[in-house]
């Protein structure tokens, strides 16, 4: 297949969009390979098909000289890989002679994982859900009106209590609906995401009734002025957002704890803990993590923690 005039980057993104990726990383995708192709014919190699394991590896190599992170380089490579399965996924045609994928067994050595966060551990997180108010002291003070509703605290607390025992993302919080629930059994459904895959979950007991109160009280008045809806939780003001309800609870949670920078720090402790107790599977599954090694990052905060007991209680 040469490059230049059979390739249809047209076909290529229709089969990204068949294979539900977003239009972002679709057109990522298609520029990257066209990068990869332009390299390519600087090689004097004009039909991707004829690329080599080690044809790859100079393109690691040449990037490497450009001055391209190792990061950026294993980005490349994750794009690259999705049309060379194009064009096995065309194998059938005469136009396709791709069997074997040139880079699927290539992997970037010495890629640094951030750091996760300053993490918080179990007793820190009970505390955040345990003094979350839910009442309110007005004297002296002047609270919007979000903050003065009784019922918005209440169900803030319901979704800062899935966050804390289930580890779940705001998005995924906001994208709950009422029949995610199955109470009666005592678990919740997360419908896959982009970054996260499905999963069922046990509730703690205490959140079964909690959620039983917030459907039948908190949520029925709610509606009551509003659009019905099917969303397990929603702002009670018609058009806000889920985004508006987890900024005001960052607010008073860092009235709490002074460390708390978000959300996603939050459910970093909460991977970080069950690291502690469970097996690697059982926690890419709870964390609904598609891949392992995503679970595996945060296998650092544990060595984090230890280095800083250490320091703590054996300063040198």
């Amino acid at each position: 297949m040469n490059m230049n005039t059979t390739y249809n980057y047209d076909k290529f993104k229709e089969w990204l969009i068949l294979k539900k990726y977003s239009p972002a990383t679709t057109e990522t995708t298609a520029r990257i390979v066209e990068y990869f192709r332009q390299w390519a014919a600087t090689e004097n190699i004009f039909e991707l098909e004829e690329i080599s394991y080690q044809d790859a590896m100079s393109f690691m190599q040449c990037s490497s000289k450009h001055g391209v992170s190792q990061k950026s380089i294993a980005n490349y490579l994750s794009h690259i890989r999705k049309f060379y399965s194009f064009l096995i996924s065309e194998g059938e045609s005469d136009s396709y002679r791709v069997k074997e994928n040139p880079v699927a067994h290539i992997k970037v050595q010495g890629i640094k994982r951030k750091v996760y966060y300053d993490i918080l551990n179990t007793e820190e997180l009970q505390q955040l859900y345990k003094l979350y108010p839910t009442t309110i002291i007005t004297e002296g003070k002047n609270f919007p009106p979000q903050q003065k509703n009784i019922l918005s605290r209440r169900r803030n607390k319901v979704i800062l209590s899935l966050i804390i025992h289930q580890g779940l993302r705001v998005e995924e919080i906001a994208a709950l609906k009422l029949q995610d629930l199955q109470l009666r059994e005592g678990k919740i459904t997360i419908h896959a995401a982009r970054r996260t895959a499905a999963r069922t979950m046990r509730l703690e007991s205490h959140q079964v009734y909690e959620l039983m109160d917030y459907i039948h009280e908190v949520r029925k008045q709610f509606l009551e002025v509003r659009e019905t809806t099917d969303s397990l939780f929603m702002p009670r003001k018609q058009g806000a957002k889920v985004y508006n309800i987890t900024q005001m609870m960052l607010t008073e949670l860092r009235k709490i704890n002074s460390r708390i920078k978000n959300f996603d720090q939050i459910r970093a402790s909460v991977i970080t803990q069950w690291l502690k107790q469970y097996d690697l599977r059982k926690v890419q599954y709870l964390s609904g993590h598609k891949y392992v090694s995503s679970t595996e990052a945060y296998k650092e905060n544990i060595i984090d923690e230890l280095q800083d007991d250490v320091t703590k209680y054996h300063p040198l």
